[in-house]
């Protein structure tokens, strides 16, 4: 069964956890290690959600744009 994936919002909650953890100091480092591989992942995995986004925002507002009427010549 495939694990969803974390909305947005839920991804950058998750980040800032793990920088208040790794900010705290006082983790071994094979717990740094995994804290630091999950944080590159979401970071990922925000980025890519922001492309989406923002390429489907650009797809919507394709044709929006008032377009320079012709001037005719008298």
């Amino acid at each position: 069964m495939m694990k969803k994936q974390p909305t947005l919002e839920q991804a950058m909650q998750r980040l800032d956890e793990i920088v208040k953890q790794m900010d705290d100091g006082g983790l071994p480092l094979e717990d740094a290690l995994k804290l630091f591989e999950e944080g590159t992942g979401l970071v990922r995995l925000c980025d890519g959600k922001l492309r989406d986004a923002r390429l489907k925002v650009e797809t919507l507002s394709q044709g929006l744009e008032p377009k320079p009427q012709e001037v005719s010549e008298a």
